[in-house]
């Protein structure tokens, strides 16, 4: 038995009544300490003043659920959509905007001084989103056979429920989904879209997939609207992802395209792996097409169904110019921008630098970033691709040029200590930092603390109603 397992073991159940929840912490738990033992509870604000029940015991810290509400928070509003509490996702409809950004703009800060252990200069406070709903480019709704059902559900005898569902994940449970009447996710017509697919498919007899047992056919459904574009408004993708072949594949899309003739890309993909990655098959464009175009300060970026582009469009562009900012190109730098997916960031800048130079582990995401410079007229960019931590030798430097300055945004992982040390090595002057994680963000910038001093910081906010952080760093050399 853990050393908190046996902690909890010895906390009388009156010690569990009335508890005052006190803080937010990492993933968008909240914290409770009772006795020195650490209590992270889930579904709570804090100041609610709750009973609490332990759920699971861990080598540290304990999880304990709420089963009673004595008194609400002052932090706390009512939750606008209806399968908040079920669904997965925006899981903290029931904060306040206010609290949402203070507490990431703490995440943020104790995360960087906690792991990262470095000097900080004066935390600007973090840049909301321009949306708070309906903020999404892009969904992806999955097909079950077995939809989840709730306690409520469950315990209604009189009432037989469809199992027949398009929606999303239930928290922590790949294999649950719950049906979605109405997402405040992503604008209309994404809903609409929706739910005339999972309606079809019932009324036709279509076999919605299994995610255990690997059955079924409709398996996943993507949906992506451009927002930020002025000419591309209203350009809207729909791709349906099918495990196998079936002659109603085609009159499902095409009763699709018929209802809703604004869709400018239709495609479908054939996917029978264990898992809904289709970066490695090849996606059928059916209709209109391979792609829609984003737009920023008057450059073009086309997504197309494997394209990665940031789900908020409008903060993107926040945090694109934030990046801008802080990096001060000037005519004559050589920027290397790692991680460059279909290279928007480093199009994005390339107007004011002599040469970017992009780098990015997937092929397909180098092959967009390529076109999204040709169709703008950028002709001051290159592109390569390769795994990050085998690219930046020496013999990379010197066919593409020192850099004068580099901004990364890896992935949630954050960088590869092998790149850390090769990024140690070359002494750039200037370091921009892009994370969606400042934890791992915090643990490269310990790393990069012997030759690199944080000179300016600007957490921003991507992702309302979650607990995710995006946020901004420079680093000097010493």
């Amino acid at each position: 038995m853990s050393k908190a397992a046996k902690a909890a073991k010895n906390i009388p159940a009156e010690a569990l009544q009335r508890v005052e929840i006190q803080d937010m912490v990492a993933e968008g738990k909240c914290l409770v300490k009772l006795n020195g033992l650490v209590i992270f509870v889930s579904g709570v604000a804090p100041g609610d003043i709750v009973d609490l029940r332990i759920s699971r015991a861990q080598k540290r810290f304990v999880e304990a659920v709420p089963t009673h509400f004595h008194q609400y928070s002052s932090l706390r509003e009512t939750p606008f959509c209806q399968h908040f509490g079920v669904c997965g996702g925006c899981k903290w409809q029931h904060i306040r905007y206010d609290a949402q950004l203070r507490y990431k703009q703490q995440q943020v800060e104790d995360q960087l001084t906690r792991i990262g252990k470095v000097a900080l200069p004066e935390i600007p406070q973090i840049l909301p989103s321009p949306s708070r709903q309906y903020y999404r480019n892009k969904l992806e709704y999955t097909f079950s056979d077995n939809g989840w059902l709730t306690t409520e559900q469950i315990n209604n005898d009189t009432q037989t429920y469809e199992r027949n569902v398009l929606g999303f994940h239930t928290p922590g449970r790949f294999d649950k989904i719950i049906d979605v009447e109405h997402c405040w996710l992503q604008p209309e017509p994404s809903n609409e879209i929706r739910l005339f697919i999972r309606d079809y498919a019932r009324a036709h007899d279509l076999r919605f997939g299994n995610m255990v047992k690997q059955v079924g056919n409709l398996r996943n459904l993507i949906i992506r609207t451009a927002q930020s574009s002025t000419q591309g408004s209203g350009q809207l993708m729909v791709l349906l992802q099918c495990y196998l072949p079936h002659p109603s594949i085609e009159p499902l899309l095409d009763a699709v395209q018929a209802k809703f003739p604004q869709i400018t890309s239709l495609n479908y993909v054939l996917n029978n792996k264990g898992n809904e990655t289709f970066h490695d098959l090849e996606v059928v464009n059916y209709r209109g097409l391979p792609y829609i175009e984003e737009e920023m300060e008057g450059l073009r970026f086309r997504v197309g169904p494997k394209s990665f582009y940031q789900t908020n469009s409008a903060g993107a562009y926040n945090l694109y110019k934030i990046a801008r900012d802080f990096a001060q190109i000037q005519p004559t730098d050589v920027v290397y921008d790692l991680y460059t997916g279909a290279g928007t960031i480093a199009n994005f800048v390339a107007r004011g630098a002599a040469k970017v130079v992009g780098v990015e582990y997937v092929e397909q995401a180098v092959a967009d970033a390529r076109v999204n410079s040709e169709i703008n007229g950028i002709t001051n960019t290159e592109f390569v691709a390769g795994d990050m931590k085998d690219m930046l030798t020496e013999d990379f430097t010197a066919h593409h040029g020192r850099p004068d300055l580099i901004i990364t945004d890896p992935p949630r992982a954050g960088m590869h200590e092998d790149v850390v040390q090769r990024l140690l090595a070359l002494r750039c002057p200037r370091l921009v930092y892009i994370s969606c994680n400042p934890a791992t963000q915090a643990r490269d910038l310990e790393l990069l603390d012997p030759a690199y001093h944080v000179t300016r910081v600007q957490p921003v906010d991507m992702f309302p109603h979650t607990h995710h952080v995006e946020n901004v760093v420079l680093l000097e050399l010493r």
